[in-house]
């Protein structure tokens, strides 16, 4: 596969925004050793969680682009997408896509028998949320239930099993996607409405769903604290969530219900988000302050 290739498939499957998710399933990961052991999660653990998080985001990635390439079509900010230009088939995406979720299921055997067993479960979660914006208008939390499953399967790829305090932080990344998924939604308001999708800003309008975003970010960050207090952790988490709180209100203030303009600088926030929060839980479980 030539360079130019790799480039065009790693755009189609948006290979940076693997950093949304992934910095929470490793904080689940790091919980559950913590849990668990008392320490850090083997490097053979965190390798083969990386790989199943990529494969699994990959695969939801080009589902998500096969299934909307009627509506990609006709979007004009989606018309240069790889599909619809032809640079890459919809063969190719479908090999690749089967691909993805063979890397997916290896990963899962690799790390422990429970991890196998529900490989099918999370694929279908995935897969799903690219067909709900043709029925209900919270398509959007099935976005971020796809990726918020995240710390939780981390925890049972350490430990075989779950814990509920993992439900916490799994509902703090569901309303923390819905919520910047809906202010990206905001840009396609018009096409969704004259194609007949469903989607928040859609119901509710730009000034209603910008409310509704804040809220479930506000909601967000109240389940991180809430964290804090159940697992426990301490003063340096608390702060990195305080720092993570204020990127998200900067990002909030980036959009106005009559400037989109920066929807997608805001969109891109989110990256640094997840980093800080991976970060501060490291600085929390294993600083010298814990010894």
């Amino acid at each position: 596969m030539s360079k130019n290739r790799i480039r065009t498939v790693l755009e189609m499957i948006k290979f940076e925004h693997s950093v949304f998710a992934l910095p929470f399933a490793l904080t689940g990961a790091l919980l559950a050793a913590r849990a668990t052991r008392h320490g850090w999660p083997t490097l053979r653990q965190i390798l083969w969680i990386v790989v199943a998080m990529v494969a699994a985001r990959s695969a939801a990635m080009t589902m998500n682009r096969i299934a909307d390439l009627r509506y990609d079509r006709e979007n004009p900010r989606t018309q240069q997408r790889a599909l619809v230009t032809g640079a890459l088939s919809l063969q190719f995406a479908w090999f690749f896509t089967v691909l993805a979720v063979a890397a997916f299921f290896v990963a899962a055997w690799q790390l422990n028998p429970p991890a196998l067993k529900l490989a099918p479960l999370a694929i279908a979660i995935l897969f799903f949320y690219s067909f709900t914006k043709r029925f209900t208008t919270w398509s959007h939390l099935f976005l971020g239930f796809a990726l918020g499953v995240s710390p939780a399967a981390a925890w049972i790829a350490i430990t075989g099993g779950l814990d509920w305090h993992m439900l916490i932080l799994c509902g703090a990344v569901t309303l923390w996607v819905g919520g910047f998924d809906v202010l990206y939604a905001c840009q396609d308001l018009d096409f969704d409405r004259a194609h007949g999708l469903r989607s928040i800003p859609v119901r509710f309008g730009v000034p209603g769903s910008l409310a509704i975003s804040r809220l479930m970010h506000v909601v967000a960050v109240a389940c991180l604290l809430a964290l804090a207090v159940v697992a426990p952790l301490g003063r340096v988490y608390i702060a990195g969530v305080a720092a993570v709180a204020a990127m998200l209100v900067y990002e909030q203030s980036l959009v106005r219900a009559d400037d989109l303009s920066q929807v997608k600088r805001a969109f891109d926030i989110n990256g640094y988000v997840g980093i800080l929060y991976l970060l501060a839980l490291v600085a929390s479980l294993y600083g010298p302050w814990q010894r």
